[in-house]
């Protein structure tokens, strides 16, 4: 038998280390530090109320990862840890890690009683009853990091969704559960005569008007506070929902649709921004990955787009199309009947 080589199962094994180092510093905030000067890890222990020697092997290991860079005992960000890794920069993905970090490093330590039942962990990691949202807005810091951890993310994948698609023919979209508004100025951005609003809960939207503002398409983008599942939808031709259904049940999935399909205009569409998964689910493995991270956090799934076209044309839309993006999503757009 010829010797297989160990080195994916090698790496496999040494890949949640590399994660929570990075997650580690983030938390404990030394890229924020070097932001402003390069430092010895001496004088970052100090600042930073840290241990010297367990330091300077966190940040050899940032070294190592490419996070660092070192010039004798001075350490300094790297370019992706300064655009990325820091909590003020206007791209941070610091949100998103510390949500890692803090939630879903738990709920994954629990995959196997998940694969298990086939059900998420919340209780199990956290206790009580509560479960996804109500978790992470359950005070105001963890609603921001939630959030923040979601901005950063849409920065890279609603761009490309809104390109993939031609969205000239619409005049109003309407961004359900739209967030910190990242699809929404995207869209409006690219398309000069459409106008767009963002519907979410009500401790939520506000957190998409400083963004608005910031935008040069400000003047064509609004906030309108409510709850999709309970509540009347502002008319739209276009609605749009980003990382929305992969967190629920087939049940509330449908009801959703059902409740879109009916609200839009003939003629008008859907657009979904959701990693899609390959039609044997053999890849892409960040697809895969996020169906499992469903799996342990929602009542959700991934899909393939043969699954799309059946779940959107079982509630009543047609045309239905997916493209994939090259970002972290992809898109499916479908029609309601003219």
């Amino acid at each position: 038998m010829a010797h297989a080589d160990p080195s994916l199962v090698l790496d496999l094994i040494d890949a949640f280390r590399r994660s929570k180092t990075m997650f580690t510093a983030v938390s404990l905030g030394v890229f924020d530090r070097l932001h402003h000067s390069q430092a010895s890890s001496a004088a970052l222990a100090v600042e930073l109320n840290l241990h010297p020697g367990a330091l300077t092997r966190l940040l050899d290991g940032c070294v190592g990862l490419g996070l660092l860079t070192k010039s004798g005992e001075l350490y300094a960000n790297t370019q992706e840890a300064e655009v990325y890794l820091r909590r003020e920069s206007p791209d941070t993905l610091s949100g998103y890690i510390l949500y890692s970090d803090q939630v879903l490093f738990q709920l994954w330590s629990h995959l196997d009683e998940a694969v298990r039942e086939g059900t998420h962990r919340w209780d199990q990691s956290f206790g009580g009853k509560s479960a996804l949202f109500d978790h992470f807005f359950r005070t105001p810091e963890a609603r921001q990091t939630f959030l923040s951890g979601m901005h950063g993310l849409g920065q890279i994948g609603s761009p490309a969704v809104v390109r993939i698609f031609n969205l000239n023919q619409f005049r109003h979209m309407v961004d359900l559960g739209g967030a910190t508004g990242h699809l929404s100025i995207a869209a409006c951005e690219r398309y000069g005569n459409l106008r767009a609003t963002v519907f979410d809960l009500p401790a939520v939207v506000e957190s998409a008007r400083p963004h608005i503002s910031a935008s040069r398409a400000a003047d064509r983008l609004s906030v309108v506070a409510g709850d999709f599942f309970a509540d009347p939808f502002p008319a739209g031709d276009l609605y749009a929902v980003s990382r929305i259904l992969h967190d629920w049940s087939e049940e509330k999935i449908h009801r959703l649709l059902h409740k879109i399909h009916a609200a839009l205009p003939a003629g008008g569409a859907l657009l979904i921004a959701e990693t899609l998964l390959d039609e044997d689910a053999s890849g892409p493995v960040s697809s895969q990955m996020q169906s499992l991270n469903m799996l342990v956090c929602t009542e959700g799934r991934e899909r393939t787009p043969s699954e799309y076209k059946v779940l959107l044309e079982s509630c009543g839309f047609c045309r239905v199309e997916a493209r994939r993006t090259g970002s972290p999503l992809d898109a499916v757009l479908a029609f309601k009947k003219e």
